[in-house]
């Protein structure tokens, strides 16, 4: 197949463009062109999405058979997008997050679960509704948190930067809140898995790893992963409603129970996760925190200090 990525070549569609290219499709990209493609000798196309004239003018005469759109937050983002490729492509495969669901009582969330209009990822659920709406044969991906090599957003990093100096990490409330992650890796693979699936087409999939995990224990899983004893951690519990921490951020996930079933997936798209959690954050500890020096690179603890003074 001759695919388009938007993106691919941040997190994301780094896994996404090299497991591709070894399927054997043809992979186009289109970003801004700040960081070079991810295999050698992948096209890409130069342009900002967010300008709908350039997006138009950038890739009208172009074809392919499916699109990935890894990074649009809101319908804005998507619709110029979709409208190029209206009728032209067999499959547009999008990016949510279960970050839409409304906060519920029962866990773990299903495809089906409400979701949250006040929510910030409220434009990932208007982009599904519009695709929806307008008849394009559309998957969308809903990841928990994701984690693994190049990732940006603080998460797993967040841990290893206090388990390397020997530091004490703040845990908001009793520490039991539960969690899921999943590999990058595996969520790349979920997404192939969609391509030539028909059962796919409409429909919404959790990708997550397999199982929940509490925020201690989310610790001690990065503990082992970085060589630590996670019995000799020094967790310290606080409340975060007795500190202001102002727009600085103590902690990297948010601090109630947020986790999915990932059954639909499993069931039609033929995918499970290859990484538990310790081997996936032991490649993340290895292959990129290590490997990008960050282990030796100044980290701002204010916010740890000033829990920890506190207590």
């Amino acid at each position: 197949m001759r695919i388009l990525i938007m993106g691919g070549t941040r997190f994301i569609g780094v896994s996404l463009t090299r497991l591709l290219v070894e399927q054997g499709h043809e992979v186009v990209l289109f970003n801004r062109g700040n960081r070079p493609a991810p295999v050698e000798g992948v096209r890409q196309i130069q342009g900002d999405r967010k300008d709908a004239a350039q997006l138009k003018a950038k890739l009208s005469s172009e074809s392919f058979d499916a699109i990935f759109d890894n990074n649009g937050r809101e319908l804005s983002d998507t619709q110029p997008l979709a409208e190029i490729f209206e009728g032209k492509v067999q499959h547009f495969v999008y990016v949510s997050s279960a970050g839409v669901y409304l906060k519920s009582d029962q866990m773990p969330h299903v495809e089906g679960d409400a979701v949250d209009p006040k929510s910030r990822h409220k434009g990932k659920f208007e982009t599904e509704a519009y695709l929806a709406e307008q008849g394009i044969p559309y998957t969308s991906i809903r990841p928990v948190y994701i984690y693994g090599p190049k990732n940006y957003n603080d998460l797993e990093a967040w841990f290893f930067d206090r388990l390397v100096r020997d530091r004490p990490i703040p845990i908001p409330g009793n520490g039991m809140a539960l969690t899921q992650l999943g590999h990058v890796e595996d969520l790349a693979r979920a997404m192939a898995a969609v391509l030539d699936n028909q059962k796919a087409i409409g429909q919404v999939y959790n990708i997550s790893g397999d199982r929940a995990v509490s925020f201690d224990g989310l610790a001690r899983a990065c503990a082992i992963a970085a060589g630590k004893s996670a019995d000799s951690l020094k967790l310290v519990h606080y409340d975060p409603k007795q500190f202001d921490f102002g727009k600085r951020k103590a902690f990297p996930m948010r601090v109630q129970h947020f986790f999915t079933s990932i059954e639909k997936a499993k069931a039609e798209l033929n995918w499970s996760p290859k990484f538990d959690l310790v081997s996936g954050l032991k490649d993340s500890f290895q292959s990129d925190y290590l490997a990008s020096g960050r282990d030796q690179t100044e980290i701002d603890f204010s916010t740890d200090d000033q829990i920890l003074q506190a207590g």
